[in-house]
């Protein structure tokens, strides 16, 4: 029996596949925005310059936690391969998409469905919440990305 370690037991790096736009929290991951410091509005992903808001002319903006959770505004799935820059499983895995507005800024956000979730999970309204989840591994660094995993709905009597 060697001591040398196997690939299991390298820890690896988790990173942000987008800097700056999530936070990794295992517990309470949160998608980070910017808001307007003149007229208040909230934006994701992050702007910075002027505010895009036609009716102000704001410069500033400060970072934001936004909600963790939503409500499925929208879905599909892909069954097609994104082109570069994104990395697909080789073979590729169709995976769904859900737009969510979030609970607190009713702002509209894109990103994947969770693994093992897909367009059969969903439907227009239900609950969904923020986690983070593997995206890809390069070189022992594992890139991590958001993603929406539905909130089993409690039942009624």
């Amino acid at each position: 029996m060697t001591d040398t370690p196997t690939a299991t037991d390298t820890p690896t790096v988790a990173v942000p596949a987008i800097e700056g736009w999530f936070t990794l929290d295992a517990h309470e991951p949160r998608l980070l925005g910017t808001r307007c410091t003149s007229c208040a509005t909230v934006f994701f992903p992050r702007t910075e310059g002027f505010c895009r808001n036609p009716s102000c002319r704001g410069r500033t903006f400060e970072e934001v936690p936004l909600s963790r959770t939503g409500t499925v505004w929208s879905y599909t799935d892909a069954q097609y391969q994104p082109p570069p820059p994104y990395l697909a499983a080789d073979p590729f895995v169709p995976f769904a998409i859900a737009a969510v507005e979030l609970a607190d800024e009713r702002l509209v956000v894109l990103g994947q469905v969770a693994a093992g979730y897909g367009v059969g999970d969903l439907r227009v309204g239900s609950r969904v919440e923020l986690v983070v989840e593997p995206l890809y591994e390069l070189e022992g660094v594992t890139h991590m990305i958001w993603r929406w995993k539905p909130i089993a709905e409690e039942a009624t009597s």
